[in-house]
């Protein structure tokens, strides 16, 4: 059953919340052959800041603010006044301007028209920016997505997702259906499924009893024997073991070595794991996801999305929101400075508009 009337309010707001929240506090340290999940527990018992309970805190060392992202300033506890611009913000707020536009029947090939209209291409990466420099040179879907684009099944399309999970609450097949007509304009193999499954996930958070519910739903609508559902299987088998969480990335990592630390299929691992261990809880939810390592501000990001769905706005603790301002700082043409607020209303006239729309029957297929 889909919530409705002021708990899907709530919901809605919590995963933009969730979402804006977890890439701010992953930000600092998003690079992951530097920043290993070994050196971020270093960094953060050097500054007292274990168990982490809030944004990162300033760094202890020369040589740690020396290997930071250059935005750490407005990303660090006590310096955030409103969201840093980023891309896993940058590509939701599309998608809503995306849906508002062209409606939950868009193209593919819409997707890549409203990229060239409102996302400068100098704010794109890996994948995204194979697939624009193609859509610029006249290519069409899918050699958009496959030519010279050695980048097909890193993370960009997951981060893209959850604008479809946002607006199919408890509807998980069809938000996958979505995220895989945005997927393919750039990505292939795991790095569609990996948006599928990110979508189904947020999705099925409006309505799952447990996160472990919603994960498991997530992994009905991508193949069961692909590498992410592999991945993501294992995740829950060590966990349901009862290995502690760092037990469970030593083994997820030994078993991924090789991928690249912004290749869907690791990053699934420590997004699964976040979830898992922080089981449900706002807090332990992104800041174990972000101390997992890797692509960190994108998994802080999705990990936040769904603990925020799960929760709702309302029950996620001020320390997290309050520093937001309920503003977003975004590259997309036309919303920056917008209210989180709005963004979250916005979301849920679309969810609104699609009453009598089609039901949970639609295909993650061809």
């Amino acid at each position: 059953m889909t919530p409705v009337g002021t708990d899907l309010a709530d919901r809605v707001l919590g995963g933009w919340l969730g979402r804006i929240a977890g890439n701010m506090l992953g930000k600092p340290v998003e690079r992951g052959d530097v920043w290993t999940r070994e050196r971020i527990d270093r960094y953060l018992r050097q500054a007292s800041a274990l168990p982490l309970t809030d944004y990162l805190p300033e760094p202890a060392t020369e040589s740690d603010a020396l290997d930071l992202r250059p935005e750490w300033r407005q990303c660090v506890r006590g310096r955030i006044h409103g969201s840093c611009r980023d891309d896993d913000v940058d590509y939701a707020v599309l998608g809503l301007d995306l849906l508002e536009t062209h409606g939950f029947d868009f193209s593919t090939e819409q997707v890549g028209d409203q990229w060239l209209l409102r996302l400068p291409y100098l704010q794109t990466f890996t994948a995204e920016r194979a697939a624009y420099r193609n859509l610029a040179g006249g290519l069409k879907p899918p050699l958009t997505a496959t030519y010279d684009n050695p980048y097909q099944e890193w993370i960009g399309a997951l981060i893209r997702a959850d604008v479809y999970g946002w607006t199919c609450p408890g509807v998980p097949r069809r938000a996958a259906s979505l995220a895989r007509r945005d997927a393919v304009l750039s990505h292939t193999g795991n790095g569609v499924y990996g948006a599928m499954w990110a979508a189904a996930l947020i999705s099925a958070a409006f309505t799952a009893p447990t996160v472990r519910h919603a994960l498991d739903t997530a992994l009905t609508v991508i193949p069961a024997s692909s590498r992410l559902a592999r991945t993501v299987r294992r995740v829950i088998s060590l966990h349901e073991t009862g290995l502690s969480w760092e037990e469970t990335l030593d083994a997820v990592s030994e078993e991924t070595a090789g991928l690249g630390w912004i290749h869907t299929v690791p990053n699934a691992g420590v997004l699964t794991a976040g979830l898992l261990y922080g089981d449900g809880d706002f807090t332990r939810t992104i800041t174990l996801t972000v101390r997992g390592g890797l692509d960190t501000d994108s998994n802080g990001a999705t990990a936040g999305s769904v603990a925020g769905v799960l929760t709702g706005a309302e029950a996620i603790p001020a320390r997290w929101k309050d520093p937001l301002e309920d503003t977003v700082r975004s590259a997309v043409f036309g919303y920056d400075g917008v209210r989180i607020s709005e963004l979250a209303e916005r979301t849920l006239r679309l969810v609104e508009a699609q009453e009598g729309g089609p039901d949970s029957s639609t295909s993650w297929g061809p």
